[in-house]
């Protein structure tokens, strides 16, 4: 059920690059700091393009490690880097992106994985797991823009001109995190009824008359406020499937909850109140027992067996259509991000 959307981990520079080199003009050295920094964005693409095609934060957990070790050596490389004619801001603004880079994948990313084995056991684990995600994107692209910015105030200062134009992995970094901004919202808007008509599932698991009743509501409110806001949103990029898909399982949810429900909740009614009437009438000895009585405990019984009956060919319709459904949505949302992010 999961899709595990983007934290862009910062890459870093191969630990064979020479670092003692000499740079004799000032574009040269800036082209130097610009190619590291492409190094940066080509990992940064592979570890997106693996993220959204199935691999978990967990399954990269080794790969980010490896990366822990080389962001440090790096930083230390390009700490003995002196700058061109004694300019050191370049050099110092890689060096600060490269500390905020290091600090993100130690500390925010691992929480992340942490965070990502429990992030189905409920809506705000859930939620949480992806705004931790969004805020560790959030402080690398900070730190990039500082350091673009940087770069810019050196290409002025030596009469160099840039071309404003975003290289090949940059623009497909730039759109896959519009894609991800995109899936984020529908993701939360299914998971949340698809987790409250667990709970939902879980109270009939456990013959809990008054907790179906309060999951049946809950799940009906969260289905309306779901299709409702997917009713405001256009598609992406004129692609309707992922939205469309999510319409459609939580258009079941709503029908469930406001329709089927009935047929389900009366079984469970009466079937409390058989085990009460059974239990009352095996309490008393066959000779005690009036005509009423019986009567009674027929009547009972003929009512909890038509019910079983609807109950059962009800259940057995929505199973049939709930995973007819929930494979449908997981098809859609794989088959849009493999659309939109280009492996």
């Amino acid at each position: 059920m999961k899709r595990n959307l983007i934290v862009v981990l910062a890459v870093l520079l191969s630990a064979s690059t020479c670092f003692s080199q000499k740079f004799n003009s000032a574009i040269e050295y800036m082209n130097y700091m610009s190619d590291q920094y492409k190094t940066i964005n080509k990992d940064t693409w592979e570890y997106t393009s693996a993220v959204a095609h199935g691999k978990s934060a967990r399954k990269v957990e080794k790969r980010r490690v490896e990366v822990l070790k080389t962001l440090l050596q790096s930083k230390k490389s390009i700490q003995k880097i002196q700058g061109y004619e004694g300019d050191n801001e370049l050099r110092d603004s890689v060096i600060s992106y490269l500390t905020i880079s290091y600090d993100v994948i130690n500390y925010d990313y691992a929480k992340i994985v942490d965070m990502e084995a429990i992030s189905e056991q409920s809506y705000d684990a859930m939620e949480a797991y992806m705004l931790a995600q969004d805020q560790a994107n959030e402080k690398l692209h900070t730190a990039g823009n500082m350091l673009q910015l940087q770069q810019d105030n050196y290409a002025r200062k030596h009469d160099i001109t840039i071309n404003p134009e975003l290289d090949e992995i940059s623009k497909k970094l730039e759109a896959a995190d519009k894609v991800f901004d995109y899936y984020r919202v529908i993701y939360l808007l299914f998971f949340k009824s698809y987790k409250q008509e667990a709970y939902l599932m879980d109270a009939m698991q456990r013959n809990d008359v008054s907790g179906i009743e309060q999951n049946k509501n809950a799940l009906m409110n969260y289905a309306n406020e779901g299709i409702k806001e997917l009713a405001s949103m256009d598609g992406f990029s004129g692609d309707v499937t992922i939205r469309n898909a999510c319409k459609n399982m939580l258009t079941f949810y709503k029908k469930e909850s406001e329709e089927h429900m009935k047929t389900i909740s009366d079984f469970y009614i009466k079937n409390e109140n058989f085990a009460k009437i059974k239990a009352a009438f095996d309490a008393k000895k066959p000779s005690s027992r009036t005509q009423e009585d019986v009567d009674e405990f027929n009547k009972a019984v003929d009512d909890i067996n038509k019910a079983s009956n609807e109950y059962n060919v009800l259940s057995n319709k929505l199973n049939q259509d709930r995973a007819d459904l929930i494979n449908k949505w997981n098809t859609s949302s794989q088959a849009f991000l493999d659309k939109h992010i280009a492996k």
